[in-house]
């Protein structure tokens, strides 16, 4: 296919997976797309395993690496311990936690003792700690590298840059786009209010062509609720240069989210999904649940990343794993990331499939705008 993004890259299909599933990362590559493996909850030695496993599976195909390094958050630029962190978590708040487990019977105890990666999510959001994760996405043939928060550090691009790895950051205004561009970034990624994670309120049909009358040369590719080729059409109609897709990849055989989760995702419609600062401590859009409710409702204010995920992941483990056991009250807590796609999002297939429909949807929706020029002829 003829597209900027497919020549920078090297790829097919102007498609990008993001994903923290390796499985998903490879066989999106392999497929003609390009898989972007999301690695922030990740030390750096285990995110050389998992971009081992993906250089070993992906065919010899492109692939990515998305971090976030934000320009703001609690404590930047302080040399903290994040365990010391941890002992800062008020109390009030710990308490509120507590509070919302044994209101669906569950042990609001010792969530501490809960193994996850919230200690590695806080390191790499600080510049020395994403210097260690970049150490180990160079010294991998990758060929992009994916900032989600705010512009890159000046070391990301500068390594890249001297590897000739495009750089990509993810923007919600046409004002974010315009100083990831003066930064030096290679590739917008327009983030629309539908999306899931980390998103700002403007939708997709809006900033599409805001970030585009800004972007001159640098190509944009469109997110936020895009999980259809004809939705990808729209948004290459309006100037984007492809898609760049999360959610939609979630109810993938290959995918990471629990049985649990996946069913609910399956089940859900566009207006199941809430965009809230309960997870992180930013907002971000992720399945409604009584867990959501009890944040939004004004019980307790949410704490500033990273101190939000610091606090609530732990709990938040501890919902997965009673839920997959069957627990009641932790299947209707449980919660995932997800945009108002997820609407659309109604069968389970494979990451291949999915590209593969992509492509089929696209080229529908193409002739029949071409129909529709004809006709006017």
């Amino acid at each position: 296919m003829k597209s900027v993004v497919c020549e920078m890259l090297g790829i097919e299909f102007p498609l990008l997976a993001f994903s923290h599933c390796r499985d998903v990362v490879a066989a999106v590559s392999r497929a003609g797309g390009m898989g972007v493996f999301g690695a922030v909850r990740y030390s750096p030695e285990q995110l050389r395993e998992e971009l081992t496993w993906i250089d070993a599976h992906c065919g010899g195909k492109p692939y990515g690496v998305d971090l976030i390094v934000p320009n703001r958050f609690e404590g930047k630029g302080e040399e903290r311990d994040t365990v010391d962190l941890v002992k800062t978590l008020p109390r009030s708040h710990r308490e509120f936690i507590s509070g919302v487990l044994q209101e669906h019977n569950i042990d609001g105890d010792a969530l501490d003792e809960e193994e996850n990666g919230r200690l590695n999510f806080a390191r790499n959001l600080e510049e020395a700690g994403a210097a260690d994760m970049l150490d180990v996405a160079f010294s991998f043939p990758i060929r992009l590298i994916a900032n989600a928060l705010g512009t890159p550090p000046r070391v990301m691009i500068d390594q890249a840059k001297s590897r000739d790895v495009p750089v990509a950051a993810l923007v919600g205004t046409r004002v974010h786009a315009v100083a990831q561009i003066a930064a030096g970034v290679d590739i917008l990624v327009a983030v629309g209010g539908e999306a899931g994670g980390h998103c700002g309120d403007i939708s997709t049909m809006v900033l599409i062509p805001e970030v585009v009358s800004v972007a001159g040369d640098t190509p944009v590719l469109a997110a936020g609720g895009i999980v259809t080729g004809r939705q990808m059409a729209a948004a290459m109609a309006m100037g984007a240069a492809g898609a760049w897709c999360g959610s939609v990849w979630l109810t993938t055989l290959e995918a990471e989210p629990s049985p649990v989760i996946k069913e609910k995702l399956l089940s859900a419609t566009s207006s199941d999904t809430v965009r809230s600062r309960s997870r992180t401590g930013k907002p971000s859009r992720q399945l409604r649940s009584p867990w959501t409710d009890a944040w939004e409702q004004g019980g307790q204010v949410p704490l500033p990343m990273p101190l939000q995920s610091l606090l609530v992941e732990p709990a938040l483990l501890r919902i997965d794993k009673l839920a997959q056991s069957g627990h009641a009250g932790a299947r209707d807590l449980a919660t995932y990331w997800v945009g108002q796609g997820v609407g659309l999002m109604n069968q389970e297939q494979t990451a291949a499939a999915v590209v593969q429909e992509f492509k089929a949807d696209f080229l529908d929706a193409c002739e029949r705008l071409t129909s529709s020029l004809d006709a006017m002829a």
